[in-house]
């Protein structure tokens, strides 16, 4: 199976996943060129070779109209208020209008300006619905961040653009490397505070820490922002899965760079590889049950999976004497097992557990965002094995009949002619 994983273990910024990626391609130069030749407003994109810690990798500068973001452009009031260690180029939403000695007048812009500014690029519609997922993503957190409505969020001109450059740069790439599942490791955010025009904010900053939401993220001893809304964004929407790096054979690596040095290695790395379709060793836990309520085994259920359980379920049985009782088998990673098996003797009345050790197969499963004009719809795809199958998630197909007051079925029907 073709895999791409990501190193994070010095967060991830637009640039830097950008720059790993175009590594990845035995021609990068000629990439650049057709990114420069989209024509997204005002942008020129340019790279070159950087070293970190004797670490030579590729670094990405974005302009706008010659100009190139700074942190001293940070610090004025935007979407989330604070200065950032990568050049990430992600959006920024502002209360005014302000300029910069010696230079133009900066505008903002709602996401309506950004989706038209991307429905006229020269892109395939795939790519244009990945880089409205991924900006919806933004959109989303700075409003949760901010209390106002999507609607009213708006981007400071030169980080919108600079964002735009970075997220139609990875969704194009990640179109072209087209791997079959992508894994993540988790995401180093950093630690400490940021200083911003409203005051002091603790990393991660409340845009990123709403993106990043279910996803192993972790801080440390560098003092510094390392992830940034953009790099969150873009890796929560093309995540197959977080995790340790699989046994993979790696074809190509690249090493994307940040602009800041730090005594680690300020990168991100990108593996592309094959696994192998050889499934993964699981433990099967199993008990045989005649002394409890459905209520008291439903609510034990609930506390395998808050553990990690990655499935529970009950057989009926015909137990000794004749008892009607109840098989429950948990299945978790051979890691969880000794964990597992606490919660076992501590939520059941069992008095021994038997242990089976499983190879399990599966397809490799992501979760896409379709745009939709009942709004955003989840879908998700399960690819491997020569097989590839999609399924609108229920929660969002539920909220639409509600809304629309149809049924499920026809949910599906509107949507999927929209899809053609």
């Amino acid at each position: 199976m073709k895999t791409l994983y990501l190193d994070c273990g010095m967060g991830a910024a637009g640039d830097m996943l950008t720059a790993a990626l175009i590594e990845l391609l035995p021609n990068k130069e000629e990439f650049l060129d057709e990114l420069n030749s989209l024509g997204i407003p005002g942008v020129t994109i340019s790279s070159k070779a950087a070293t970190k810690c004797g670490i030579q990798g590729t670094q990405i500068t974005v302009k706008v109209h010659g100009e190139e973001e700074t942190e001293e452009m940070h610090s004025h009031d935007h979407e989330h208020g604070h200065s950032h260690d990568h050049e990430h180029g992600h959006s920024h939403s502002h209360d005014h209008d302000h300029s910069h000695a010696g230079e133009h007048t900066h505008h903002h812009n709602s996401m309506h300006d950004i989706e038209h500014i991307i429905e006229k690029l020269p892109i395939s519609g795939k790519v244009k619905a990945d880089i409205l997922a991924v900006y919806s993503l933004i959109a989303e957190a700075e409003s949760d961040a901010h209390g106002v409505p999507v609607t009213e969020i708006h981007f400071h001109e030169v980080g919108m653009m600079d964002a735009v450059a970075d997220i139609t740069a990875v969704c194009m790439l990640m179109d072209r490397l087209s791997p079959e599942q992508v894994v993540v490791s988790p995401i180093h955010v950093g630690s400490g505070h940021v200083k911003c025009a409203h005051g002091i904010l603790p990393v991660p900053a409340p845009a990123t820490a709403y993106i990043l939401r279910g996803i192993p993220i972790y801080g440390g001893g560098i003092k510094s922002e390392l992830c940034t809304p953009t790099g969150a964004a873009l890796l929560k929407h093309f995540a197959t899965r977080f995790g340790d790096m699989p046994v993979m054979r790696t074809t190509a690596i690249g090493y994307g760079m940040g602009k800041k040095d730090f005594t680690a290695a300020n990168c991100v790395r990108a593996l592309l590889g094959e696994t192998d379709d050889s499934g993964d060793m699981i433990s099967e836990l199993l008990c045989n049950l005649d002394d409890m309520t459905a209520e008291a085994i439903g609510f034990a259920e609930e506390q395998f999976f808050a553990a990690g359980a990655l499935e529970v379920y009950a057989v009926p049985a015909q137990m000794k004497k004749s008892r009607p009782g109840i098989l429950l088998a948990v299945m978790c990673h051979e890691k969880d097992k000794d964990q597992m098996i606490r919660l076992i003797f501590k939520h059941t009345t069992t008095l021994g557990v038997r242990e089976n050790i499983s190879r399990r197969y599966t397809l490799a499963r992501s979760i896409e965002t379709v745009a939709t004009e009942y709004g955003e719809v989840r879908k998700k795809v399960s690819v491997g094995y020569g097989v590839t199958r999609e399924k609108y998630e229920f929660d969002s197909l539920a909220r639409i009949a509600r809304e629309q007051k149809i049924s499920l079925a026809e949910v599906v029907e509107r949507i999927g002619k929209q899809a053609k």
